[in-house]
């Protein structure tokens, strides 16, 4: 399946595309938004730990598919090495769990470019600008993948100098240098803080961050489409960590440091009201006319560039499916510049349909969006578990480890942990909730779970799968990796 997918696919995303793909599709409205919740609910010191912890277990799943990923590059990435490595049952339901996880966010996204355009045209219909949004995303897609690669490059960069002149400014804010008075760390020790509401807040903000850093997983969808996976995708992760780790932990500080935590700005914030983005709020005490306007450029580029990496990664989950037996055979067609146009259009349809319900049904509309909230954390718990069998299969089957081009970070400490930790932030999703017995509110809040659960328990009876032998495990690397491997003798 792997040589004919890579036969079949355009290969030509660089190491620059890929790392700025994973990055722009971590620093988004969690940055710019939702990052301002987390201090109101934990204070300053409680959500720079938990985003530190969340970083931390993101860096090591991140190398833990890396090295998957430099061994065997395919657009199925997690999905696929749940299926080869662990039980394909495991890889059928992950593939469809990730895919209707981006299926429905990209619907969300589209939604909220309607919400930010609001901002500047109060006036124009907001399902007009959602589906100019849908059309334009789509195109891009439709064209190369160096066009998606490039325009999601330029997209991203727009959102880093945005964190790194906040950074700047925040830091002068902080000193006094703008603004009028320096703060330094007085709202650190403000009231309760640094640490508000104990353990019980610091693991629910641990939820907000781990929505966050999810996207960085896009690193093994793309490593499939690489022109040098096994140089460009150890570099992209090494790369992306420290850079999302240093935006969210010093952004997170500066705005800590300007705004206490008892600002109710700070506990108002979502992606419908730029107005009171923490980012803004900063810009506006630095003195800096224009804040909210430029703030809501950047927050629709954020949004925008989620859509389209959320579409680029349906779309290579569903076209990895149907080339593994999990979805029609029409999904796994590509055109001659290498785009499989068929998943593409299937994901544009299932996108617009959420989208028209979001308008016609707000409550099917809400209860889509619940049912793919904790899919990301559940494809995170997918890329521990392959690559723990991956690893020991290889060293059963006569392997060393010296063989591989990227090595993990402390293996099996990395993906146990992140195993573990993954666990308990799905259980503490919502602790309030089982605390009041509010049945209604757990349904709705872990309505992922038991769908994954359907899904394995489907096919796994269907097909009557089993968990693969360690010396069955199917290790052979895909043709373009062999041979490049004999060139380089």
């Amino acid at each position: 399946m792997a040589e004919k997918e890579n036969h079949s696919i355009d290969r030509s995303l660089k190491t620059r595309h890929i790392s700025m793909i994973a990055l722009g599709g971590s620093i988004g409205t969690g940055l710019f938004v939702a990052s301002g919740s987390a201090i109101s609910q934990a204070g300053p010191a409680g959500a720079l730990m938990a985003y530190v912890a969340m970083g931390i277990m993101v860096y090591f799943l991140m190398t833990s598919l890396g090295e998957m990923a430099t061994y065997m590059p395919v657009s199925g990435s997690f999905a696929t090495y749940a299926t080869k490595y662990v039980d394909p049952a495991l890889g059928f339901a992950m593939g469809w769990n990730y895919w209707f996880n981006w299926a429905i966010t990209l619907a969300v996204d589209i939604s909220t470019v309607s919400i930010v355009m609001k901002f500047w045209l109060p006036n124009v219909p907001g399902w007009v600008w959602s589906t100019v949004a849908l059309i334009l995303i789509f195109v891009v897609n439709a064209l190369t993948v160096k066009a998606f690669g490039e325009t999601e490059y330029w997209m991203a960069l727009i959102k880093v100098v945005t964190v790194i002149i906040f950074l700047v400014v925040g830091l002068a804010v902080i000193l006094g240098i703008m603004g009028g008075h320096a703060t330094y760390l007085t709202n650190f020790t403000y009231k309760k803080a640094p640490f508000v509401g104990g353990i019980p807040m610091i693991l629910s903000v641990f939820v907000v961050a781990g929505f966050s850093f999810q996207g960085t997983e896009l690193i093994g969808i793309t490593a499939g489409e690489s022109a040098t996976p096994e140089k460009s995708v150890p570099k992209a992760i090494n790369q992306v960590f420290w850079r999302i780790l240093l935006f969210y932990i010093l952004a997170i500080f500066v705005i800590a440091c300007i705004i206490p935590y008892t600002s109710p700005d700070l506990l108002g914030s979502s992606a419908s009201d730029v107005k009171i983005s923490p980012f803004t709020l900063v810009f506006r005490r630095a003195g800096l006319a224009g804040a909210a306007s430029i703030m809501n450029a950047v927050i629709l580029t954020s949004v925008i560039s989620s859509a389209n990496s959320g579409m680029y990664a349906a779309t290579r989950m569903l076209y990895s499916m149907a080339l593994e037996g999990y979805a029609p055979k029409t999904f796994s067609l590509t055109t001659k510049r290498g785009i499989p146009l068929m998943a593409l259009i299937g994901t544009s349809i299932i996108g617009a349909l959420t989208f028209i319900s979001s308008i016609e049904g707000p409550e099917i509309y809400m209860w889509l969006v619940a049912a793919s909230g904790l899919t990301g954390f559940i494809a995170w718990l997918g890329i521990a578990i392959s690559h723990l069998r991956f690893r020991r299969a290889f060293i059963k089957q006569g392997h060393k480890v010296e063989e591989l081009r990227y090595h993990a970070k402390w293996f099996p400490f990395g993906p146990i942990f992140a195993f573990v930790l993954c666990l308990l932030v799905i259980a503490g999703q919502d602790i309030h909730s089982f605390a009041t017995f509010n049945w209604q509110a757990i349904g709705i809040s872990y309505m992922s779970v038991p769908i994954f659960i359907v899904l394995y328990s489907y096919y796994k009876i269907k097909y009557r799968t089993h968990v693969i032998p360690l010396d069955e495990v199917d290790l052979k690397q895909p043709d373009f990796i062999l041979k490049a491997r004999k060139e380089e003798k």
